[in-house]
């Protein structure tokens, strides 16, 4: 007998299908857990029933990456928030990494998610967070997230996703990155928490593209260069000229590029992170947005690709 979906460890399953396109997104954090043209996956994926590996595909709110030591300050008052990254000390992604969203719409082509967040440990504020998917007439993905303020006072605010590209079973070898930034925040290896930005140098610079195979990396860049429609565009192309690109616009001014040996079945794997602000914004203030009572704040990315 097969078991309901919603018993699965991350919930519901929600499928897209559009012009030879198919999403799934999780009820649990609103997760891309898989998207692909024509059978050839785009993202890396992973089972329903297990959580998703190095964060692969949830959305990140009220703030992406981590928090220094889970400790920033609110009217010259330090706040804790929960530790949720305890081999570094820190808490990373958010709120709602462990939430499960509901459907506030949904299409074959579109689905509407929201979730809430309550106050807590080393956060005060009252938000909701909306998810809205969708696949347009090319079978490309579109993400829209926005933030809601149901506080008393003003909230301090980022978004962020946490979506890993493929090109298929293409293997590292023969991909490359590119990354249209001029400016990255260098992080201590051990903590890796950044500190200010700097001009890209050397193995930094993927403005005119490096072999995957070559990365080994996990930091924030900034300095985007926003072409037509206010877009910018993470490139992963293969020798083969087949394509990958995560797009993000105002106010996505930050992407963050992990690069791992450790993803499950993968010999590498490379998350392109869209983010309104870098790690640690809670505390540098970088990107980071004070939403005012009642006020929204949200943004749009999403993924394209052209297959040969």
């Amino acid at each position: 007998m097969t078991r309901e979906r919603s018993q699965a460890a991350t919930g519901e399953q929600f499928e897209l299908r559009r012009a030879g396109s198919r999403a799934v997104i999780t009820e649990l954090a609103a997760g891309l857990r898989l998207f692909e043209k024509h059978g050839v996956p785009l993202t890396e994926t992973f089972d329903e029933d297990r959580i998703p590996p190095s964060a692969c595909g949830i959305l990140l709110a009220p703030w992406p990456n981590r928090v220094a030591a889970g400790q920033w300050t609110l009217d010259g008052a330090v706040q804790q928030l929960d530790i949720t990254e305890p081999g570094r000390g820190h808490a990373i992604h958010g709120l709602l990494r462990n939430t499960g969203y509901r459907v506030v719409e949904r299409s074959e082509s579109r689905l509407m998610l929201r979730a809430e967040i309550f106050p807590q440990h080393g956060y005060p504020f009252r938000l909701t967070h909306s998810a809205e998917y969708s696949l347009d007439q090319a079978g490309d993905l579109t993400v829209r997230q926005e933030l809601l303020n149901r506080s008393g006072a003003a909230a301090p605010v980022a978004l962020g996703a946490h979506p890993f590209l493929r090109l298929g079973d293409e293997p590292a070898d023969r991909l490359t990155l590119t990354v249209p930034a001029a400016r990255f925040f260098p992080a201590d290896p051990q903590t890796m928490i950044p500190t200010a930005d700097v001009p890209v140098s050397g193995q930094t610079d993927l403005r005119r593209g490096a072999r995957l195979a070559d990365l080994a990396m996990d930091c924030a860049y900034t300095g985007l260069s926003f072409g037509p429609g206010g877009r910018v565009v993470s490139t992963l192309a293969s020798d083969n000229g087949s394509t990958v690109g995560l797009w993000q616009a105002d106010p996505f001014h930050y992407v963050h590029i992990f690069v791992t040996l450790k993803y499950p079945g993968r010999e590498r794997a490379v998350a392109v992170e869209p983010m309104t602000a870098p790690a640690n914004s809670l505390n540098s203030g970088s990107g980071l947005a004070w939403l005012q009572p009642g006020g929204s704040f949200g943004g749009s990315w999403g993924i394209t690709a052209r297959l040969h």
